[in-house]
C-alpha cells in the first residue's frame, strides 16, 4: 500500500517517517519528495507498506499527530493519473484556456 503524508516539517528525515510507520507494521520504502532545483523538501512524501492491513492501521494512527511542530496529513495515495498533472494535458492550454503569449494575437 502506497501512503502519502502531507504537512511534513522541513527537517523531518526520511529514517524519522520510517520510524514513525515502522510501529504499525513493515515498510517497504520511504521517499520524501524534494525541490530538483534547490533540494529543498516540498513538505509531502510517501511511504510503501507491503500490508494493506497495516498501511491502513497507519494510516488511521498517524493522522492528525504532531511530528515536529507539523499535524501530519495522512491518507492512502491516489495513484499518477488522479492527481491531474500539467504534464498529463495535451492540448498546451493552460487550466482550459489557450495560451496567446507570442502569438501576436490581441485579446
Amino acid at each position: 500500500m502506497n501512503i502519502y503524508i502531507g504537512n511534513l516539517a522541513p527537517e523531518v528525515t526520511e529514517e524519522e517517517l520510517k520510524q514513525e510507520f515502522t510501529a504499525f507494521g513493515k515498510v517497504t520504502s520511504v521517499s520524501i519528495i524534494k525541490d530538483k532545483y534547490s533540494g529543498q523538501p516540498k513538505g509531502f512524501g510517501f511511504v510503501e507498506m507491503p500490508s494493506g492491513t497495516e498501511g491502513q492501521t497507519a494510516i488511521s494512527g498517524l493522522k492528525g499527530k504532531t511530528l515536529k511542530d507539523r499535524t501530519l496529513e495522512v491518507s492512502e495515495a491516489r495513484p499518477r493519473s488522479e492527481r491531474g498533472s500539467y504534464r498529463d494535458q495535451k492540448s498546451g492550454s493552460y487550466h482550459g484556456r489557450s495560451s496567446s503569449f507570442g502569438s501576436g494575437e490581441k485579446r
